[in-house]
């Protein structure tokens, strides 16, 4: 078997939305996943290795390095690899660029969840955050909601949410950058948070009947986007038991100072897509909390793989 190296700007326009959040999906009615994360270094310069074992399919491993202070030696925060082994034999088949993996499985991941728990007729998304990932998440989910009509984008710094409206102004539908995200998210039917937040930005009162929540950006144990309100009086949903309840803060502290438990989690995507888990009514609140794992970056892993062969 021949080892390919994938890089970003050789494999980006090739790959697809659709096939990738389809990918995930499929990787979700196989049998469940063994996954594991190894953290190293100090907290300024971490090397994180997560890595899994998909049954029948394979294994993958993604080592990166994250530092705190690279943006201003003019680097990348996060560097590194992905690795892809085949099954059969434990062959290396392919190194890939880290962030390209990244990319597509953190977007496509909130976009299944997405496509499990929102309305099908859903027309305004509301995305808090304007950066790469805000971008990423303007093209998946485009790809992944076709009902979508407008998508409205709030940030800390207005400036930067209408430089982005601005670049997406020949998208293939209306991107607006929003002034206060009080009033997007009244008139939202998804929302999508994907900032740097430690402390929650995004509160339950603001939240209408039949809205579907979308929390990406807390990933450490101090971070939160969400009030306890919205954790707390909504369906609950994850995009894996095994990488959110003891990891991430927000699940992490409500857990913690009582407001919730780990049963209140109604399900993860191998609940929702192997056994029908999900939105019961039109009118509930669903929050689905993307936390990540090894799993889901070597099913993307493997589907980058298969389109670079």
């Amino acid at each position: 078997m021949s080892l390919r190296v994938i890089q970003y700007e050789a494999a980006v326009e090739r790959l697809s939305w659709r096939d990738a959040i389809d990918a995930l999906r499929a990787g979700h009615r196989a049998e469940k996943a063994d996954v594991d994360d190894i953290f190293l270094g100090p907290a300024k310069g971490t090397l994180l290795n997560r890595a899994a074992y998909l049954p029948g399919q394979g294994y993958g491993v993604k080592a990166v390095t994250v530092f705190d202070e690279n943006p201003s030696h003019g680097l990348d925060t996060v560097q590194g690899a992905m690795m892809v082994f085949e099954p059969e034999h434990g062959a290396l088949s392919a190194i890939i660029e880290s962030r390209l993996v990244t990319e597509y499985k953190t977007a496509g991941d909130s976009v299944l969840g997405a496509q499990l728990l929102a309305r099908p007729d859903s027309r305004h998304l509301v995305i808090a955050g304007a950066g790469t990932l805000a971008r990423s998440l303007i093209r998946a989910y485009t790809a992944g909601m076709p009902a979508l009509e407008r998508i409205s984008v709030w940030a800390r710094r207005p400036e930067q949410a209408q430089q982005l409206a601005d670049e997406m102004s020949d998208h293939s539908i209306e991107v607006v950058a929003a002034a206060d995200l009080e009033a997007a998210v009244a008139t939202a039917d998804i929302v999508s948070t994907a900032t740097m937040a430690r402390s929650p930005i995004l509160k339950g009162a603001w939240v209408r009947p039949g809205t579907h929540v979308d929390l990406i950006g807390a990933y450490k144990a101090d971070m939160r986007e969400a009030d306890d309100a919205l954790i707390a009086d909504h369906s609950l949903f994850v995009d894996s038991r095994d990488t959110t309840l003891g990891h991430i803060g927000e699940l992490k502290i409500p857990i913690a100072n009582g407001v919730i438990t780990a049963d209140d989690v109604k399900g993860d995507l191998y609940d929702m897509i192997q056994n029908g888990i999900g939105r019961e009514s039109d009118q509930e609140v669903t929050v689905y909390k993307n936390g990540g794992g090894a799993h889901l970056d070597t099913m993307i892993g493997m589907y980058i793989a298969s389109v670079m062969k």
